[in-house]
């Protein structure tokens, strides 16, 4: 990754504890397994110590992205933030026009970007759409299914 990435203080918290539990835990627990596997005899036809190697390495792996991610954050908290506009951090509250179904999302950065909770990537298309909107405005939205239109009910920070 280059450059700064934009991520919430949450985000970067929760980030920072996945990292740990991936040193403190999962790293020894990968270590152990190469050892047990490494027991069973003749490494060259091991498959178990293959495995265990594989997966050893993608824990590495992992740990290194995940160290590089929090490396190029750019800690941003929205409880700070003071604007009638949505900019990153926002939660916004919108309607469907066409369905009156209300959702809410928070624009957050990419590394904690999840749908299931809310959470919008900064790059997502619905989160380049509300960047720079306030409450009241429609804004059109291009869908798999068609144009939506949805209207901003509300914006808040924190």
């Amino acid at each position: 990754m280059t450059g700064r990435h934009p991520i919430t203080a949450e985000g970067h918290k929760r980030l920072k504890e996945e990292l740990d539990r991936l040193i403190r835990v999962e790293r020894p627990k990968a270590a152990r397994a190469v050892g047990v596997a490494r027991e069973h005899g003749d490494l060259s036809e091991n498959a178990e110590y293959e495995a265990a190697k594989d997966a050893q390495g993608m824990l590495e792996a992992k740990i290194r992205n995940m160290e590089g991610q929090l490396g190029a954050a750019e800690i941003i908290d929205p409880r700070e933030i003071k604007s009638e506009r949505i900019v990153f951090g926002a939660t916004v509250r919108v309607m469907d026009l066409e369905t009156d179904k209300e959702s809410e999302y928070q624009i957050v950065g990419e590394l904690e970007a999840d749908l299931d909770k809310g959470m919008i990537s900064v790059n997502s298309p619905i989160a380049r759409a509300l960047i720079g909107k306030e409450t009241g405005d429609i804004i059109d939205l291009r869908a798999p299914g068609g144009i939506r239109s949805l209207e901003i009910l509300g914006v808040s920070y924190g």
